[in-house]
């Protein structure tokens, strides 16, 4: 483009400069300082500058190779890159981050792979020139990827090819600390039978006491299994002690009932939308008819809060399931979808979004607002998701299925739209099995609810966000 229209795009917003004659596209409306446009961006511009520069002669390091191909596509603050004409020297990108060519030979052609037009070591190439520290700093992520290897075939070949003694011992170590005891033999045996002195070492740092490896082929659910099972005892002591299970249903119901325009608001409010208590009141009273009123037929805002009441509906006949004892990962397993069908229905129904969106889980990927993680692809999402109901349905703890029932929901991010308000809704019935009352997330809290979410997905730390959902019960909002 002409030098005077890329000028007059930046000026208006429309382009905003990375490096010099490189660019990202923006919203003209994103505030001063907003890193959505550049966290959504950043794989790809990487991929194009980095083609760009060094044609095909570059590779990402072996420890951000794994992380990719374990699902982690969080956007890292150093992203390092193997190249042999590299400078080892950072070139500063946006917010913080930055490219770091090392001048490091490649790895051979048959040792490479491309991810989303990033080129990265294969899986197996990957493990074996990965550092150690990987292990202890990326357990989730280590344990995922060793759990898919179907066999030692594919490493064999290469630790025997590079005579790679203290290697195999840290990778035979690494497959019995997961159980794969098998994988873990055959490497020492061929190893020694080859005439090498190998030496068993466990890089990881503890063992997960009780967890149970499946032949599951997909990283992604062993990801989130994993995380479960880590995030679970940080969790477990903080929540205040939860009361009885109520015997009056209806008294709960009712109680769900007041603080219905109370939820909304907050919640609707939480995700940016422009509600007032008299709107959701009107709908809540059947004061709504959007034939007659313009204004509500064809307002975002208005038919935001008319899905809210009809999906708060549904939810709480979810509640009075797991009022009743039924197994409240189950009752979120089969009723999520009509939540969800409820929450957007009005939308459809005005024209404001197409009724493909109703169809169920997302069909493209999803970003979100401010946040360095992506969430997964299309594909792990259909993967993910039924292991995820899985795990609430077999957690024994309430407060673990209330913070982990929300947390891995929207980590996962199953739907275009919606999937906040639905974390949300997903853990009332969750505070319902637990003996506790429906819980609002406040919209003046929102800076501090979505930095503990922010934690826990790019961190792996879920304590603030346990921290703050027991203040949220400690002290309710009315």
């Amino acid at each position: 483009m002409s030098r005077t229209d890329r000028e007059r795009l930046v000026r208006n917003g429309f382009l905003r400069e990375v490096l010099q004659g490189w660019y990202i596209a923006t919203r003209p409306n994103e505030t001063v300082g907003e890193s959505t446009a550049w966290y959504a961006s950043f794989w790809g511009f990487c991929a194009e500058y980095l083609n760009e520069r060094f044609d095909t002669a570059w590779c990402l390091s072996a420890d951000q190779s794994l992380l990719l191909h374990a699902g982690n596509w969080t956007v890292p603050r150093q992203l390092l890159v193997r190249v042999p004409a590299g400078r080892n020297n950072p070139t500063p990108l946006l917010h913080g981050t930055a490219l770091l060519g090392t001048r490091q030979t490649l790895p051979p052609a048959a040792d490479q792979t491309v991810l989303d037009g990033l080129t990265v070591y294969t899986v197996e190439a990957a493990l074996i020139a990965a550092a150690p520290g990987f292990f202890i700093n990326n357990p989730n992520e280590a344990r995922a990827l060793l759990a898919v290897q179907r066999d030692a075939t594919g490493l064999l070949s290469r630790l025997l090819a590079g005579n790679h003694t203290a290697i195999a011992g840290r990778l035979a170590g690494a497959f019995r600390n997961i159980g794969a005891t098998r994988i873990a033999d055959d490497i020492l045996a061929t190893m020694r039978a080859a005439g090498h002195d190998v030496r068993e070492n466990d890089p990881f740092d503890h063992r997960l006491e009780g967890y149970v490896f499946s032949r599951e082929p997909s990283p992604y659910v062993h990801r989130i299994k994993l995380m479960w099972e880590r995030m679970r005892r940080d969790i477990i002591g903080i929540f205040p002690a939860p009361s009885t299970k109520p015997n009056d249903i209806d008294a709960y119901l009712k109680a769900v009932d007041d603080i219905y325009v109370t939820d909304a608001y907050h919640s609707l409010s939480i995700e940016g939308y422009r509600v007032t208590r008299e709107l959701i009141e009107r709908v809540r009273d059947g004061n709504w008819n959007p034939d007659a009123n313009d204004a509500d037929r064809n307002h975002r805002d208005a038919m935001a809060a008319r899905g809210y009441f009809q999906c708060f509906g549904e939810v709480k006949k979810s509640v009075a399931r797991v009022l009743k004892n039924e197994n409240a990962g189950d009752v979120a397993d089969a009723d999520h979808g009509i939540w969800y069908r409820a929450l957007f229905a009005p939308s459809v129904e005005a024209g404001i979004i197409g009724a493909a969106q109703l169809a169920g889980y997302r069909s493209g990927q999803v970003y979100i607002r401010g946040s360095q993680h992506r969430p997964l692809n299309v594909d792990a999402v259909r993967d993910t998701m039924p292991a995820f109901f899985d795990l609430l349905r077999d957690e024994p703890d309430p407060a673990v299925r209330i913070v982990l029932g929300h947390f891995i929901f929207v980590y996962i991010h199953p739907y275009m739209d919606g999937n906040g308000r639905t974390g949300r809704f997903l853990m009332n019935v969750m505070m319902a099995a637990g003996g506790y009352p429906w819980t609002v997330i406040p919209v003046d809290q929102r800076d501090r609810y979505m930095a503990s979410l922010e934690a826990a997905s790019v961190d792996q730390n879920i304590v603030p966000f346990t921290e703050f959902l027991a203040d949220q019960i400690r002290k309710p909002t009315t």
